[in-house]
C-alpha cells in the first residue's frame, strides 16, 4: 500500500517524480533484442519494463537495429531520440563481425521524436559521420547554452588512419535534422575511445567516457563543452574494467546521483553505483537496484507523475 500511494502522488505532482529508462536487451539472440524499450520507476531504483517486455519503437531502416539510444528532453519541449543504426543480430555468421561493423557500419544514426512520449514520429536515417568513417557509434546529445544548438556526439573510426582507433567526434543541429560537419571531440591519440555521456550539474560538465584499452570508464570534468577537460582526481571507479555504457542521473529531489555501467565483460548488463557528491565523484556499488530483465546500453531520463501516468496507461503493465 506504502509503494501505491507513492504512485498515486507522483502522477499528480508535475515536477520530475519518476524515470524512464530507454534501452535495448539481451544478447542479440534475435532481432527484438535490438530495438527500442521502455521501462519506468518511481524512486529510480525499481525498474518494470513496459509493453509486456516488448520493442515500443523498431527501425525498419538501415541495418534494421537499433543500439545505444540516447533520449533527451529538448529546448522546444519535444523529446528525441537517437540510436546507433547497427544490428548484431544480422551479422552473427561474420566471423570479424566487430572488426567489420567498425569499418564498414553506418554514417547515420536513427532519430525519432515526440510531443509526449507516447506518440513517435516515424524513425528516420540522419547522415552524422564524416565521408570516410567506418560507423557512427552510441550518439549523444546536450543542449550547448553557449551556442544555442543541440551537440550530438559519437564515436567513429576513420580511413585517416586505416581505422586502427575509435575517436569521439561531435556535430550541432537545432532540429535533429540538418546537422553541421563533423569535428573532432574526444582524441585519444593511440587509444580508442567510446560510448561518452555528459551531464551538467551547477554550471560544470561531466563527462564518462570508456577507455577501450583499460575497458574501463573514465570521468572528467569542464567549465564548457569545447573544454579544457581534466580528470575528476577523486573518482573512484577508473580501475575498474569491463564496463561500458555509461549513464548518469540524479535522483529526484536527492543529493544524489546514480552512474549505471553496462558490465559487458561478464554479459551481466547494468550495475549501479551511487554518489552524494558527483563532483568528486567517490561512487560506491549499489546493491539495492532491480532490474526486470538484462537492460543493455541506454539512457534514464527524469519525468513528470504526469508522463509516467500517461505511459502506463499507453503501455499496458503490472506496475
Amino acid at each position: 500500500m506504502e509503494r501505491e500511494g507513492k504512485i498515486l502522488d507522483a502522477i499528480y505532482k508535475k515536477e520530475m517524480s519518476a524515470y524512464l529508462f530507454v534501452h535495448f536487451v539481451g544478447e542479440e539472440e534475435n532481432p527484438d533484442c535490438e530495438q527500442i524499450y521502455f521501462s519506468v520507476s518511481i524512486d529510480g531504483i525499481s525498474w518494470k519494463t513496459l509493453n509486456g517486455g516488448r520493442p515500443v519503437l523498431r527501425s525498419t531502416l538501415g541495418e534494421t537495429g537499433v543500439r545505444d539510444p540516447y533520449i533527451l528532453r529538448g529546448e522546444d519541449g519535444r523529446f528525441y531520440i537517437i540510436a546507433t543504426d547497427l544490428s548484431i543480430h544480422y551479422r552473427h555468421g561474420d566471423k570479424e563481425m566487430w572488426k567489420n561493423c567498425q569499418k564498414s557500419g553506418s554514417k547515420n544514426i536513427v532519430v525519432w521524436e515526440s510531443d509526449d512520449l507516447v506518440s513517435w514520429s516515424a524513425a528516420r536515417l540522419a547522415r552524422v559521420a564524416k565521408d570516410n568513417a567506418g560507423c557512427a557509434w552510441a550518439p549523444e546529445a546536450i543542449y550547448d547554452v553557449e551556442k544555442g544548438e543541440y551537440m550530438v556526439f559519437w564515436a567513429s573510426k576513420t580511413a585517416d588512419d586505416d581505422y586502427k582507433v575509435q575517436r569521439m567526434y561531435r556535430s550541432y543541429t537545432k532540429d535533429f535534422k540538418t546537422f553541421s560537419n563533423p569535428e573532432m571531440f574526444i582524441d585519444g591519440g593511440e587509444v580508442s575511445n567510446i560510448d561518452t555521456t555528459v551531464t551538467s550539474y551547477d554550471s560544470i560538465y561531466y563527462r564518462f567516457t570508456k577507455n577501450e584499452s583499460k575497458s574501463s570508464v573514465n570521468m572528467m570534468k569542464s567549465m564548457s563543452l569545447d573544454g579544457p577537460w581534466t580528470d575528476v582526481s577523486t573518482y573512484t571507479l577508473g580501475d575498474m574494467t569491463g564496463y561500458e555504457g555509461p549513464t548518469v542521473y540524479k535522483l529526484n529531489g536527492e543529493d544524489r546521483w546514480c552512474l549505471l555501467l553496462d558490465n559487458y565483460a561478464k554479459g551481466q548488463g547494468y550495475k549501479p553505483f551511487v554518489t552524494d557528491d558527483i563532483t568528486k565523484g567517490v561512487f560506491t556499488n549499489a546493491e539495492d537496484f532491480d532490474f526486470d530483465a538484462k537492460y543493455r546500453h541506454g539512457t534514464v531520463m527524469p519525468i513528470t507523475g504526469e508522463e509516467y501516468a500517461r505511459l502506463i496507461k499507453t503501455y499496458s503493465t503490472d506496475i
